[in-house]
């Protein structure tokens, strides 16, 4: 009997810690806006993948801005080709601005300084409801 109540107040002991630490991961609790800019520099200058498909929007679009002509792209577009160039370091110095920015939506400014150009990337990134995401990139080469 004695064993038996041993026995029990063990397995009630680790029910209890096992209950106190356990984590509610609510969705779209680490997708803010600065994890959503962040993780599309990581993939823009250093090949980093991970993540990006969660901090994009399904319907998200992607324009680039080539002389006179606009090309388009959508998110599955988009995440092929950075994956093409998985873990590809690009040798540019990044920096990035705020142009607005409210409780909804921001517009960041994200400048690439390579040797002899720059690639401004205008990164549109929106409250959802579901947590920060990337709903539109305007890229321009200078």
């Amino acid at each position: 009997m004695k064993t038996l109540k041993s026995i029990i107040a063990a397995l009630a002991l680790i029910i209890v810690c096992g209950v106190a630490k356990a984590n509610v991961k609510v969705e779209g609790d680490n997708l803010t806006r600065n994890f959503a800019i962040n993780t599309y520099i990581d993939a823009m200058t250093r090949g980093k993948v991970q993540g990006l498909g969660d901090v994009v929007d399904q319907s998200a679009k992607f324009n680039l801005l080539r002389g006179k002509n606009v090309l388009s792209f959508t998110k599955s577009e988009m995440i092929e080709s950075v994956k093409a160039n998985k873990n590809t370091e690009q040798n540019c110095t990044t920096s990035t601005t705020v142009m607005e920015s409210n409780a909804d939506m921001a517009v960041v400014k994200v400048d690439m300084q390579f040797d002899g150009f720059v690639r401004t990337n205008y990164v549109t990134v929106a409250n959802t409801g579901k947590g920060w995401k990337i709903t539109n990139v305007y890229s321009v080469f200078k």
